[in-house]
Parts: structure tokens; sequence; C-alpha cells
């Protein structure tokens, strides 16, 4: 009897003895654990339909834990992937936009005619003027770096932003 206890259960009368004696037991825990919604009867199907896959390396006395740990991971695996399907369909397509196409063509134009009257600034104002709007940073930041005054800078940037408001007379500047 020993020696049988270390065999697979790859027999057909071993893995229905198997079967018949943990089938209920294993549904019932599933159900107790996790509700009728994990569907406790086709994971314990499914759970055998392992137990036999792998049949040649389960033995006899490890069958019972085998099953279990391997319905119990079916279990949270599906319920990992139900969470990930929720939050799927809880975030929004981030191709949708409120946008008129009226609107996304006027950016497009803006963004050319800026480009446009930033390359007509002297390359000092330009500078100034990006590290400030662009960058964010303050005007002694600027003066600090560029290695000029502060009044300096204010004057680059004062100048570009009027040349900026010049060519994109039509367009609100902030």
């Amino acid at each position: 009897m020993s020696k049988e206890l270390h065999e697979h259960i790859c027999s057909e009368s071993v893995f229905e003895g198997v079967y018949n004696k943990y089938a209920k037991d294993l549904h019932d825990f599933l159900y107790y654990k996790y509700g009728a919604e994990s569907n406790p009867n086709d994971i314990t199907q499914d759970a055998f339909v392992k137990l036999w896959d792998n049949c040649k390396n389960v033995s006899f006395s490890k069958a019972k834990s085998y099953l279990f740990t391997v319905a119990n991971n079916m279990v949270l695996n599906a319920i990992k992937h139900k969470k990930v399907v929720l939050k799927f369909q809880q975030t929004k397509p981030k191709s949708s936009t409120t946008e008129t196409p009226e609107h996304v063509l006027e950016q497009k134009e803006f963004l050319k005619r800026y480009q446009v009257a930033l390359s007509k600034l002297t390359e000092d104002q330009r500078v100034a003027f990006l590290m400030n709007k662009a960058e964010g940073k303050k005007h002694a930041e600027i003066a600090e770096f560029l290695g000029v005054t502060r009044k300096v800078v204010e004057y680059r940037i004062y100048t570009a932003f009027d040349k900026l408001k010049q060519e994109l007379g039509d367009f609100k500047l902030k």
C-alpha cells in the first residue's frame, strides 16, 4: 500500500477514485469561499482536467493538495481578469475629443504661424522668451544663466512678446 501512495495517478481507476473522493469537497470549498458567481462546477471540472494532464507528475498523496491549489488559483486569476476588464471599462478612450474639426485646424494654423513668428525673433529674444514662457524660468534665473542683467532679460522678453503680438495679431495671446 505504501508503494501505491508514491506512484502517479494516470490509471483510470485511480483517477476515478480521486475524482469520487475529492470532487464534492472541491466544489463545496470553491462555493463557500468564492460563491456561485465563481462557477464552482466549471472550476472543479477544469481542475480535474489539469490533474489528468499532469497525472504523471502528481502522486496519489499529493492529488488533493494539487486540486485545491489549482482550483483556487483559477478562481483568483478569474477575479484578477474581471478587475482588469472593469478598470478598462471605466477608463475613457483617449481618442475621443470634444474639439470641433475647425478648432483642431485653427490650432494647427496657429502653431505654424507661431513657429514662423518665433523664427523671426533674434536669437537673444527667442532664448529669453522661451526660457520664460516654455520652461517657466523666472527673469532672475534667466539673467544668471545667460550672464546678463535682469533688466536686459525683461527687455528681451518684452520685445519678443511685442513682435509676436504683431505677427499673430488675430490670435489671442496670454
